[in-house]
């Protein structure tokens, strides 16, 4: 990949809408294992699979099938919470704003959605992504604005290319060419690169939380917790 080139698709985003949900999903359902290997090894999880590995011993002996059964299906509930705390995410989006991305993002001018292409091997592929969403300032001064940054994807083929900071700082001009006094965005604890990228852009966290579209309670045995981020502008 020689150079990537990102700019607002109007007209040929139908033509790619199939392009952009499959970056979405993989670039969503990513985040599964690195949530997993941190939940199990959190030194609570590792704490709870070796009482229920010595429970199991307890249970039926040393060569029992009960020393291995019970942390197994703890670990597999972990693994399944992790799954389902994203695969969720990916479901919901999909339902509403990702269904009908013109309809959600290209209909007013302080909304709008990007993508990054780029030509390989002779044909255009999508390798990035990123959306704005204008909202006022809760508790802000009258009339003042704020954009929300949503979907940011880029594709593992071109991570480390600057392709995720080239992509930022186009809607952070596109806000402040609006007047925005700010961009706020939420990202999970798992996506280490995204929030390091974001700090280095100027986001600092202003607020952490565990509600998502999962039970609470995978939320927690999961050991995600959602960050949100803002830049003043």
């Amino acid at each position: 990949i020689n150079e990537v080139f990102e700019f607002i698709i109007k007209h040929r985003l139908c033509l790619n809408s199939e392009s952009v949900l499959a970056l979405f999903r993989e670039g969503i359902l990513e985040h599964i294992n690195p949530s997993f290997y941190r939940a199990v090894s959190d030194p609570l999880h590792v704490g709870i699979s070796l009482l229920l590995s010595l429970a199991g011993c307890l249970l039926g002996g040393l060569t029992a099938p009960w020393a291995l059964l019970l942390p197994g299906a703890w670990v597999g509930l972990i693994y399944y919470c992790c799954w389902e705390l994203y695969a969720a995410f990916v479901r919901e989006r999909l339902r509403t704003d990702m269904q009908d991305i013109p309809g959600c993002y290209l209909t007013s001018p302080n909304n709008c959605f990007w993508v990054a292409e780029a030509e390989v091997n002779g044909r255009v592929e999508i390798l990035g992504m990123g959306a704005i969403v204008a909202k006022k300032v809760e508790g802000g001064r009258e009339g003042e604005m704020c954009g929300e940054l949503f979907r940011m994807i880029v594709s593992p083929r071109c991570r480390r290319m600057g392709l995720g900071s080239r992509i930022t700082q186009t809607i952070v001009d596109f806000c402040k060419e609006r007047g925005f006094s700010k961009v706020v965005l939420e990202t999970s604890s798992t996506q280490v690169s995204a929030v390091a990228l974001y700090k280095k852009m100027g986001f600092i966290p202003v607020l952490s939380h565990t509600k998502t579209y999962s039970p609470e309670w995978m939320t927690l045995l999961s050991r995600v917790t959602i960050l949100k981020m803002e830049k003043v502008i």
